[in-house]
């Protein structure tokens, strides 16, 4: 499912941990006051969002959205993180958390079990939500089964 030491699932879990919870974990990978040089500073800005139509599956412009994304360089390692709509706290603090994660920080495994927690209950939620509006699913009928 989602490993939080895999990059690419580390930035999916970011982006769906609560701004409170990544600040307080960038807080304290901050605290001893390692080397840290902001290379992307959080701002928000617009991103074509692209998805595949569901036919031919050609892949189409969908619309822009907004989005905050930072990028930090924390010692010699280097975090990014892009937040939905305008973040610039969260963004910054997932950067952080991501270069952590990625240098074997001491707090890696604490953050990373909550980011897997974050994962985990983001499915459940999903699962709930399938399962509520399942029941709103439309079956049709072919000719096959009249004739």
């Amino acid at each position: 499912m989602n490993d939080a030491y895999d990059r690419s699932d580390r930035f999916e879990l970011i982006a769906a941990c609560d701004e409170a919870v990544l600040a307080r974990f960038a807080n304290e990978i901050l605290e001893p006051n390692p080397s840290m040089t902001v290379l992307q500073e959080p701002k928000p800005q617009l991103l074509m969002q692209q998805v595949r139509e569901p036919v031919e599956h050609r892949p189409f412009n969908l619309g822009e959205v907004v989005v905050t994304p930072a990028e930090v360089k924390l010692r010699q390692n280097r975090g990014f993180a892009m937040q939905p709509g305008k973040s610039e706290r969260a963004a910054l603090s997932g950067a952080i958390v991501d270069a952590a994660v990625a240098a074997r920080h001491e707090l890696s495994d604490k953050i990373v079990e909550e980011l897997e927690a974050v994962g985990k209950n983001r499915r459940a939620e999903q699962t709930h939500e399938w399962n509520e509006s399942r029941h709103t699913a439309v079956e049709f009928e072919t000719m096959e089964d009249e004739l």
